[in-house]
């Protein structure tokens, strides 16, 4: 409850209980379904554990990361950041 209220509610003007109603479900679907959490290898609480892996090669040249393709989805007006490798 501190995380919505912290993370939404203290950066949101409420215009009324539609809004509100709208503005929780964002932040649930993106809390349960999107947001990294640092638990348990940082699973997200509606989706099963990760297989471990290996741990990858940090990217040392910075030309390979200037090349590298993430897409970012705003929700609810840019309060909420998705982050994605594009395909």
């Amino acid at each position: 409850m501190q995380t919505c209220r912290r993370e939404l509610l203290d950066r949101t003007l409420i215009w009324n209980q539609r809004h509100l109603h709208h503005a929780l479900r964002e932040f649930e679907d993106f809390y349960d379904f999107h947001r990294p959490h640092q638990g348990i290898a940082n699973a997200r609480p509606l989706r099963p554990l990760p297989m471990p892996m290996p741990m990858p090669m940090p990217i040392g040249d910075p030309e390979q990361i200037t090349h590298l393709d993430i897409r970012r989805r705003q929700r609810l007006g840019g309060i909420l950041h998705e982050y994605r490798h594009a395909t």
